[in-house]
């Protein structure tokens, strides 16, 4: 996998952010140019790592190649001697994590929630501030709307700092409230898409998997403010044996009810955390029992609705329907099998995640000659 967190020796006491820029020119007058507060230029490379210097002092990167991290920006942490990768400039895959906090418990969780927070959004602001022109930026947790004050007060002025930046905001959908009209009309709402989960249209069935008793009611009452206020939604269903049967009587009230949403994305489920121990229990195998998401996802393409399929290996997709399975597993997470070698859709599919099971869970996968 592609590291996010490096190892590093700065001389310094409390966390910082900065940008690494290498330069094939040399005279400083050029590179100045180029420059601001939060850049560290490369000054030397040797066996012992590779040594930056900038206005905030010198930092030496131990273990990656230069050209490998050029432009990225990073949060050191000179205790640890570690710096987390917020931003990597050759990646269309960049993730903030908020938080690590969330009031919902679901079966199919991939990162499990935690009790502790530690507050990083002013880190954050900084880091994307730096980001590449054009760049989009997700936003997950965790939970971010459980600080939603200071999630809102990142977005405003973040987008109103950076004109050419966007964001894509993962959420419950537990917390918007009325109160929130004001604030969140603030945010250039055209630059942010709210990923937000509805898993059944069976109320007993979505708090189930959720793990929370009157989600489901709470969750139509955001997307309803959501609708009023412009806002972009990417409503999310992850495919399981608990909501597949049932996925297009979902797909109905879609259209029926929902149909000022941006796009539905349905995914397949990811093996790490509480997906990998409810695995067996909860996996829909879609390359046996595809017809299901088929016949939903075209209800909902027939009625002006973006409808598409995340997270699925291009050979386990009807030939017809490829075309709507985009390669969304972020890079630094992504692998492929030895049944992928000499494929034909390789270099568009998204293939696996990094920890998926040996044995795939698919039972019809196989290279595309």
């Amino acid at each position: 996998m592609i590291p996010l967190r490096i190892k590093v020796e700065a001389n310094a006491d409390q966390p910082f952010v900065v940008r690494l820029r290498s330069f094939e020119v040399d005279a400083w007058e050029q590179r100045t140019e180029r420059l601001n507060p939060f850049d560290a230029t490369l000054e030397r490379v040797g066996p012992e790592g590779a040594d930056y210097v900038g206005e905030g002092g010198s930092i030496r990167i131990l273990g990656l190649d230069p050209s490998k991290i050029d432009g990225d920006v990073l949060l050191v942490n000179p205790r640890r001697g570690t710096a987390d990768r917020l931003i990597r400039s050759s990646s269309q895959h960049n993730t903030f994590l908020v938080t690590e906090r969330c009031d919902q418990i679901c079966l199919m969780c991939s990162q499990p929630p935690k009790k502790h927070h530690v507050d990083l959004f002013q880190y954050f602001e900084t880091a994307a501030l730096l980001a590449p022109e054009g760049a989009t930026i997700g936003i997950s947790g965790g939970e971010p709307t459980l600080f939603k004050d200071r999630l809102f007060g990142f977005l405003e002025s973040v987008l109103d700092a950076r004109p050419d930046l966007s964001f894509h905001v993962l959420t419950n959908g537990q917390h918007f409230e009325e109160a929130d009209r004001h604030a969140m009309g603030r945010i250039d709402q055209g630059r942010v898409v709210w990923g937000i989960p509805l898993y059944s249209r069976d109320p007993g069935v979505h708090d189930e998997i959720v793990g929370k008793a009157g989600a489901h009611a709470r969750l139509l009452g955001s997307l309803a403010l959501m609708c009023r206020l412009g806002a972009q939604v990417e409503l999310r269903t992850v495919l399981m044996r608990p909501n597949a049967d049932r996925l297009p009587h979902l797909a109905r009230f879609i259209v029926s009810t929902l149909p000022f949403i941006r796009t539905w994305a349905v995914m397949q489920m990811e093996n790490i955390g509480f997906g990998r121990m409810n695995w067996k229990a909860l996996f829909y195998d879609s390359s046996e029992g595809f017809d299901v998401v088929g016949r939903s996802i075209d209800l909902v393409r027939s009625r002006g609705i973006d409808a598409l399929l995340y997270n699925f290996p291009l050979c386990t997709v009807p030939e017809p329907s490829r075309h709507l399975a985009p390669a969304t597993i972020s890079d630094w997470k992504r692998s492929y099998r030895e049944e992928c070698d000499g494929c034909s859709l390789k270099a568009r599919c998204g293939g696996f995640f990094e920890w998926h099971p040996a044995n795939h869970g698919y039972s019809n996968l196989g290279a595309i000659q």
